[in-house]
Order: structure tokens, then sequence, then C-alpha cells
């Protein structure tokens, strides 16, 4: 993929291709035989190739980053210091595992370098569906080397939704009475099972709105800044700002953002300082 109109200190084309050389081993281990483990529960996985792909992709931004830490979704050790670091990387090396492991092509690489507390740079790689979306602040949203922009449909009844449901639902809220409510009003739903690759196809319009619960940082951080360099808009489920740490999000076209937020359930309190 070409990249051609990136200057800035961090040269996007080089995070471009560190997403696309981890979706190659994503890809060429497709059909191989692979161990899967569970996690947190038997819906939060892990395989071998999440670890394959964080490693390499671990490897390479230091290499070129050395200075900045990186946070990716299967490391280990203490992160409570990650957020006050000016400048940090978020990296989520397959998302979708559930997915891949069987063998649905939705699944991405989500790699998002974090300064001030805000996504700076986002690109979601979907090595099975041969796409690359990326932004960088202030110069627009790209699907491989084509600019992309949010839909325009204006109305909740003209437009197709898309959601997901935690892997831990036992100790979340289980979305469902959202769900319910929203598919009585849109157009169509979607699950697509990775919510980096939602964020994207909201960002290039094929999905009018998305909104989940009980996501990590590392699973929004690239897809938010897609959505708003398409200029779309992107919120917590209190219209605040609370959507890259606080595990609640719901991302737009920016037409119908307000009818979205309308039909959800309020959160606890303490769900909201999360």
């Amino acid at each position: 993929m070409k990249v051609d109109n990136c200057n800035s200190s961090v040269d996007m084309a080089t995070v471009c291709d560190i997403a696309v050389g981890a979706g190659h081993i994503i890809s060429e281990s497709r059909g191989q035989s692979f161990q899967v483990q569970a996690k947190g529960s038997p819906r939060d996985l892990v395989t071998e190739i999440d670890q394959k792909a964080e490693a390499y992709i671990l490897e390479r931004l230091g290499r070129h980053f050395p200075e900045e830490p990186l946070w990716g979704e299967e490391s280990t050790g203490d992160r409570s210091s990650l957020r006050k670091a000016p400048v940090y990387w978020l990296i989520d090396p397959l998302d979708g595992t559930i997915n891949f492991a069987h063998d649905h092509p939705f699944v991405g690489v989500s790699i998002a370098r974090i300064e001030k507390g805000v996504p700076v740079l986002g690109v979601v790689h979907a090595p099975l569906l041969g796409e690359t979306y990326w932004a960088e602040t202030g110069k627009g949203a790209y699907r491989n080397e084509l600019p992309i922009r949010v839909s325009s449909r204006e109305l909740l009844s003209d437009s197709l939704l898309a959601t997901g449901f935690a892997c831990l639902r036992e100790s979340v809220e289980d979305n469902l009475s959202n769900f319910v409510r929203l598919a009585r009003q849109a157009r169509g739903m979607r699950r697509c099972g990775s919510a980096a690759l939602d964020l994207a196809f909201v960002a290039c319009g094929r999905f009018d709105g998305f909104w989940e619960l009980a996501l990590a940082p590392y699973d929004v951080a690239a897809g938010v800044l897609l959505v708003q360099e398409a200029g779309g808009r992107v919120s917590d489920f209190a219209c605040g700002d609370g959507y890259l740490h606080g595990r609640n999000i719901v991302a737009s076209n920016g037409w119908i953002h307000e009818s979205i937020l309308s039909q959800l359930d309020p959160l606890p309190d303490e769900d909201r300082s999360k």
C-alpha cells in the first residue's frame, strides 16, 4: 500500500507496513492448526497467533519508537502509569479472536498512537478483507489509497447500525435491551465481532452508527480517529469524551448520533467513571 501524504514526525507508511506485516501472520495461519485458550471466560479467547502478531508489532514499533511506551492487549506488566505518559501506543494484534478461531474473516489489526490522552494516528488493517484503514489528526481518513467519509443518512429508520456484546457478560451490562430497542427502529443491525472493524466501517460509510459496552482502549483507539477524521462523531454514552478509557462508546455519521444516544440504557455512575 502506498502512503503519499504523510509528512509528520511519525512515518504513517511505517506504521501501516507494521500492521500489514502482522496481518500476514494472521492470514498465513488461516486453515492451520493453532492453540486456542480461554482467558477470563469461555468467550474471552487468545490464540498463539494473537501472541505472535503482538510480538511482531511490539518488536518493530519498539525499534522505530524506542522512547515511547507500548500497550498491547496480550502484554503483561504494570500499566498503571501508562495513561500519564505524554505519548504512548495502543495495540490490538488480532481484534475479533472468536471470529478468527471460527475462520470468520472479520478480524483486524489495530495500532494507535496517543498524545496527551487522545489518538493522533490510527491504523486498522483487515488482512482477510485486503483493506487497510488509516488516519492522522487533521489529514483525513483513508481505506488503502482512497479517502473515505462517513455516510450522510439523517434518519435512524434509514440507517444500518452495528454493535457488539461483551465476552465477560456476567459482570457487565449485557446490551440486549439496547439492541432490541434500536433494532426495532433502524433499517438493519449487524454484529461484526470486531470493534476495530465496526469503527472503520462507520468511517467509510458501510455502517451509519455503532455502539458497544465494556471495550478496552486498544479496541477503539485507532477506529475512533478514523471516524473523527472521516467527518463522524464519537462520544461515550453520556455524550462526553470518556470513550477511550470509559469502556462505552457511540460512533456515528453525526446525523443520527443523538437518536442512538436517546435509546441507550443509562449506565450506573460507577460504570461511567471506569
